[in-house]
This record gives C-alpha cells, structure tokens and sequence, in this order.
C-alpha cells in the first residue's frame, strides 16, 4: 500500500463537497397565530379608549363651563312693611336725633312699585316726630322701594321744622297706644264699606295715617280708599289701640 504524501492529501480534502448541513425551522402552530392576533387586536382597541379619555378630560380641564347670567343685573323687588314695623325703623333714627323725641303722625306714602296697600303694606312710609328740648320737628322716612322718585331704601331723614306743642296736627302721642297694625286696620276697615269699594275698583289704592286725636284722646288708624284724603271713595276711623271700628270719616 503506497502511502501519500501529507501535502498531497490535503488539498484533496479542501476540493471535496461537503454536504451542508440540514438546518430545522420551527414552524408556528395555527393556534399561536390566531392568539396573537386577537391579542393585537385587544391591545389596540385597548390603546384608542386610553387615548379617547384622555381627550375628554383634557378638554374638561381647558374649557370653561358656560356661567349663568348675573343674578344682579335683575332689579330688586319691593320691601313691602305694615305701619307699625316701618314706625320702629324710623323712632330708632328719631331717638337718635333727639332722646325725647315723640311720634305725632305715621302715613303711608305711595310709589309705582308698592302695589295697592290693600294688605296694610306699602313700600314707603313717613314718621314723623316732635321733641320738646330741640323745639322742633323731624319726619324719617323708611323706603323699600326702588321705584324711580322714591327715597332711597333704609330710612332717610328729612328737613326740621319749628314746633309749636298747641298745634293740633302736631299732638304728640305715646308709642303705647299703637297696638293695632295697619294690616288689621284695613280688615276691619273693609266691613264697613271698604269690601264694596275694592269689589267696584280692583285698583283702588288704600292708604293710611295714624294720628292722635286730641277730641277724644284717640289713637287713630285713618284708612283710606284712594291716594289722598281729598280724592278719598271712602275714609274709616279705626281705634289703634283696641282695633274696633270708630266711624265712617267720608
């Protein structure tokens, strides 16, 4: 057996093919396929909610929600008090003025935004006072009104006058004997006539002064059916201290 030479073997080896060698693919199953997809599916639907709510409340944190109209570009409606509770403010104001100041007169004062007075209640009234030290007169006017004209709303002073105590439309009086309102004053007011003349007329208005009557040493209720005295359908006397009927005035 002859024998080869290192040197000639070697390039024999190098000029023969070997065969490659075999390489294995791993082949998906159908089922991981489709369970991916779905899984894609999901995460995608999943993805465009994240994305849709944080839209959402980024534009309810940048918008400003739409404000109602201010409450204060509406016009205040009326104050409306009975007699007696308008006469308290304005004895206060009046004491301050002079601290022997007494009442003479209270009266009703009508406004285009005090309605009728055919509940005792108007959106004006007057007191007026009379102090002996101060030998003068003083009127306060409460106002709850806030019609064009009308005293501004609180209670107003106005102008001093001379007082002369033997004037019989300054007789003073003690605030004692105002026990009866001039809400009850026009109840009993409307048996004695009044019913019919509001019945006729809707509109009427119905005023009021409280006075003392220094003839029969009376507190008066002076109900009234119309805006003055002298343009009056019809005037009743109500006693103020005991809220019985006196007499039909005109």
């Amino acid at each position: 057996m002859k024998k080869r030479s290192l040197a000639r073997v070697a390039p024999a080896l190098v000029r023969e093919k070997l065969p490659p060698v075999p390489v294995h693919h791993r082949r998906s199953r159908p089922g991981t396929i489709l369970a991916a997809s779905r899984f894609t599916g999901v995460m995608f639907i999943a993805t465009m909610l994240t994305a849709i709510t944080l839209l959402a409340v980024l534009s309810a944190c940048t918008s400003e929600p739409s404000k109602p109209a201010e409450s204060a570009s509406q016009p205040k409606g009326p104050d409306l008090l009975a007699g007696r509770s308008a006469f308290q403010k304005a004895f206060v104001a009046a004491r301050s003025w002079a601290p022997d100041a007494k009442p003479y007169r209270i009266e009703s004062m009508v406004t285009t935004d005090g309605g009728n007075g055919q509940d005792g209640k108007w959106a004006v009234w007057r007191g007026s006072f009379a102090s002996a030290t101060q030998r003068s007169t003083k009127s306060y006017t409460w106002s709850g009104s806030g019609a064009d004209g009308a005293p501004s709303r609180g209670v107003n002073p106005n102008p001093e006058d001379s007082y002369n105590p033997t004037n019989s439309s300054t007789q003073v009086f003690d605030v004692a004997f105002l026990k009866v309102d001039s809400d009850q004053a026009f109840a009993t007011a409307q048996k004695h006539g009044g019913d019919k003349i509001v019945e006729k007329d809707p509109a009427t208005p119905v005023t009021y002064i409280c006075d003392w009557n220094h003839n029969t040493n009376e507190l008066i209720w002076h109900v009234i059916y119309g805006a003055s005295r002298e343009s009056a359908k019809l005037t009743v006397a109500i006693n103020a201290s005991t809220g019985e009927f006196i007499r039909v005035e005109k």
